[in-house]
């Protein structure tokens, strides 16, 4: 057990984890020739397309220091705040991180977050500077930072570089040196921590574990302490590029194990494996409960699909356990699922992940946070559809849940920053000049201001280099009205929305625009309206698809012609009273990325 090292690398997305991760690979010779790619641990299609890390990579490597063969346990993370959860349970299943800085662009808001879920778990930090060949490094400044923010030696800092494999050498010593081996007993009982899980259509649900205390070997009989199922280990084995089979597993390793279980409710992540013949005696106190911040309903768009909709959803909340989901209906929709995500990408990625694994085509309705509403009877009721509130005579208050976002920003973008924050109902809370051309600020903001389109646009204004964190700071009484979308005169509740007083009307204005230039004209007119309660505030109209029906009438009286007219015109009635509206998806998209 000693010569175990399992620690994982955290960064601010973009810094550089995953070809970092690839050097170290490659100079411990765990991949080899044609298996090298760049970031080979991203092994999804979408994760090589977008340039991004989504899910934790587990990987063992094998390195001899001054004699003596060490394993070591590698976990890649992912860098954007919207897959925090997975860097939590990856932290929780190590005794050390690499923290990697971009010396082009220093210390950003995720490195500081993840750096203090590491040092809540008590793990050895190993500060990397990275990207040292790049022309535009700034080593001094950078160093400074570190050195503020960790309190640590500068001569501690390891200067490195990915693409060039400077320093690969002096980060292996530093893990060896400076980790401390996992700690645990192997004649304990059995004590094993999972901490991700994938489905596999042959051999059913594979369990990633870290080993805590205890020794389990192939056959052995365990159980799931939290559910209470029991199975046999039909296969144990440890996480190299591929899964390679062992016949016993020791206190502090990390593998995966293969039981046969089929339904996806029988494996939580954060759980404890143990035998069933000597138990352990309590569970490993491991995660924290997923908190989603956005909520957005998910329906088939045949509404035949909904089982196959949920056996998907199963299957892949195993593989992401930040996605949480519940059933439910919708008038314009039939049945479908509201699901809690982390952010706007990640409601993206599930939404891609759905299509490309499982071939699901679904819709998504407009995203929402939680609301508290007090009722004059004093009840408490949490709503995250608008379409789920009580009539406005009986609310008392609603309550929004608000943010503590920190921004770290240059200098140059401070103005822009400020007028986007305040425009989205922002305090500024306090500004902090981390050096002399970064400084950080700290607002408090309405978390269903910053859900659409916060993000992306801050990104633009600072010309992609401010960064964002968040936490949820608690719930504040609010002026919030129900803004209701109706197709001639029938409410479509996936376009109902939750929305400051203020901004009711201007919103309401440009759905109406927008939906009327994405609905396809019918025989009849369409009302588009945005309401309030029974108040409407905004109406556009689409004109109907006409023939000319006086055409083969010329000559003679104009009362043969007003005729021909009026009957046309009871026919147009009678239409629009039995002729229904069909909401094309591309418009439900649209009208999500409204500016």
């Amino acid at each position: 057990m000693k010569n175990i090292r399992n620690f994982c690398i955290i960064a601010h997305i973009d810094h550089g984890k995953s070809t970092l991760a690839d050097r170290l690979l490659e100079e411990t010779s765990t991949v080899t020739g044609k298996e090298m790619q760049a970031q080979v641990l991203d092994n999804m299609d979408l994760e090589r397309e977008r340039g991004i890390t989504i899910k934790s990579h587990a990987i063992q490597m094998n390195y001899i220091y001054e004699g003596e063969k060490y394993v070591l346990n590698l976990i890649d993370t992912p860098g954007h705040v919207d897959f925090s959860y997975e860097v939590s349970r990856s932290i929780a299943a190590c005794e050390g991180a690499l923290l990697i800085v971009d010396t082009t662009q220093g210390i950003q808001a995720q490195t500081i977050s993840n750096l203090y879920m590491a040092i809540e778990h008590d793990l050895e930090i190993i500060p990397i500077m990275n990207k040292m060949d790049m022309d535009s490094a700034m080593p001094e400044e950078v160093e400074d930072q570190i050195v503020e923010l960790l309190g640590c030696k500068s001569d501690e800092i390891i200067k490195a570089s990915g693409k060039t494999g400077l320093g690969i050498q002096e980060i292996l010593q530093a893990i060896v040196k400076r980790i401390h081996p996992p700690k645990g007993d192997p004649e304990a009982p059995l004590q094993c921590l999972v901490f991700d899980s994938v489905f596999n259509s042959f051999r059913g649900i594979i369990t990633y574990m870290k080993i805590e205390n205890g020794t389990i070997r192939k056959g052995d009989l365990v159980k799931f302490f939290n559910t209470g199922k029991e199975y046999f280990a039909d296969e144990i084995g440890v996480l190299r590029l591929g899964m390679e089979p062992r016949e016993e597993l020791r206190c502090g390793d990390v593998g995966y194990i293969i039981s046969g279980i089929k339904v996806s409710k029988e494996v939580k992540v954060g759980d404890t494996i143990t035998h069933v013949k000597r138990p352990c005696e309590k569970g490993i106190e491991g995660f924290e409960e997923v908190k989603p911040m956005v909520f957005a309903g998910i329906y088939p768009i045949d509404s035949e699909d909904f089982e196959d909709l949920r056996a998907s959803m199963e299957k892949l909340q195993l593989n992401d356990a930040s996605l949480t989901f519940e059933a439910e209906s919708s008038a314009a929709l039939g049945f479908g699922f509201r699901c809690g995500f982390l952010g706007m990408l990640h409601m993206e990625i599930v939404q891609e992940r759905l299509d490309r694994e499982f071939d699901m085509d679904v819709i998504t309705t407009i995203p929402n946070v939680q609301y508290k509403i007090y009722t004059r009877k004093n009840e408490v009721l949490d709503v995250h559809n608008p379409s789920g509130m009580p009539d406005i005579t009986l609310i008392d208050r609603i309550e929004e849940p608000y943010i503590r976002a920190s921004i770290i920003t240059r200098t140059d973008f401070i103005g822009s920053i400020m007028s986007l924050c305040l425009g989205k109902r922002g305090e500024l809370i306090k500004q902090d000049y981390i050096s002399s051309n970064r400084i950080e600020l700290i607002y408090d903001m309405p978390m269903g201001e910053i859900v659409f389109d916060f993000y992306d646009k801050l990104k633009s204004i600072s010309k992609g280099y401010a960064s964002f964190d968040y936490h949820i700071s608690g719930f504040r009484p609010s002026k919030l009205v129900k803004l209701d979308i109706l197709l001639n005169g029938e409410s479509v509740d996936a376009l109902s929305s939750l929305t400051h007083f203020d901004n009711a009307v201007t919103i309401g204005r440009r759905m109406c625009e927008k939906l009327r230039e994405l609905i396809p004209r019918q025989q009849f007119d369409i009302a588009i309206q945005a309401a309030i309660g029974s108040k409407i505030i905004a109406r556009e109209t689409i004109k109907a698809v006409r023939k000319d029906v006086t055409a083969k009438c010329y000559g003679g009286d104009i009362s043969r012609k007003r005729k021909l007219l009026e009957k046309q015109k009871k026919g147009k009635k009678r239409m629009k009273q039995i002729g229904s509206v069909e909401v094309p998806q591309k418009a439900f998209m649209e009208v999500l990325k409204l500016d």
